[in-house]
């Protein structure tokens, strides 16, 4: 789509000329701020200027930057330890794209949008990443994913701010995950999507897609089957749009979560657990 609004584009090559001036927007991949019209947008400001790494290996486990393309993120060598990679595959995978889109959408894009099909923003989250945030008085901030996205297109940034990485810690890396995901129809927009961790900490379940925002659970240990059912029936804040009711949502989360449980072992658990079966959308 034209973005008949804009007026300039700037490609910053250091942080200096990084400064966003009003009514300008960040431009990574922009397959998200192409899609539709941007009311209010006058100026983009290219990241990809900035020649941020798309990973870099830290003592302490991985850093993504956030221009790196979902295609990128899908050619890096895992180590030999990281258990959880087959997880960014999954979540890659969700997103129901092409080649095409895969080397042009982000990692930071796919964040930030904050749509709650954004299964970059569920990979994350499970793998308990934090965001690394630029500030425009030339420091940085640090929050976890799961605080970054606040709801459907909201989060956590401030006037100015830009993403500029996520660091995944080794031992989430090394972790044991599990996936579920599902869709009203075979190439549709995700319903819900279930994932989980299980390492030496406890237990993680992260829900997204049937929720505005991340809903992440977590125990010291693998819970029962039914201790997980009790918190999800609890919860009422499920998405509702074309893609899935709230009801819907809510139902086969809860199956998806049981299963997961099953999946790690967790006491009393059962396979197809609690929650009645998905009946539009088998799981993918």
């Amino acid at each position: 789509m034209d973005l008949v609004t804009v007026r300039t584009l700037r490609t910053p090559s250091h942080r200096d000329d990084l400064a966003l001036a009003p009514g300008e927007q960040p431009l990574a991949g922009g397959t998200w701020l192409y899609s539709e019209e941007q009311p209010g947008t006058t100026g983009l400001v290219d990241l990809t200027g900035l020649g941020w790494p798309d990973a870099e290996r830290t003592p302490d486990g991985l850093r993504l930057g956030a221009t790196c393309t979902i295609a990128a993120l899908l050619r890096l060598d895992p180590e030999p330890g990281w258990r959880a990679w087959p997880l960014v595959d999954r979540c890659a995978n969700a997103l129901l794209a092409s080649f095409k889109v895969w080397n042009a959408a982000t990692v930071g894009g796919n964040v930030v949008t904050a749509l709650p099909a954004g299964a970059i923003t569920a990979l994350l989250v499970t793998l308990d990443a934090t965001a690394v945030v630029w500030t425009p008085d030339g420091g940085e901030r640090r929050l976890p994913v799961a605080d970054l996205v606040t709801g459907v297109r909201t989060t956590a940034l401030t006037a100015g701010e830009v993403v500029r990485a996520f660091d995944l810690p080794a031992s989430a890396l090394a972790s044991t995950t599990g996936f579920r995901r599902v869709s009203l129809s075979p190439h549709g927009r995700t319903g819900t999507l279930v994932t989980a961790r299980r390492d030496a900490d406890g237990f993680v379940l992260v829900v997204t897609g049937g929720t505005p925002r991340p809903l992440v659970l977590g125990w010291d240990a693998v819970p029962t089957a039914a201790e997980v059912d009790t918190v999800l029936a609890a919860h009422d804040d499920w998405y509702d749009d074309p893609h899935g009711s709230p009801a819907w949502r809510r139902s086969v989360s809860r199956r998806f979560a049981g299963e997961l449980v099953a999946e790690t072992g967790g006491p009393g658990a059962e396979a197809g657990g609690p929650g009645s079966a998905a009946p539009d959308g088998g799981a993918r």
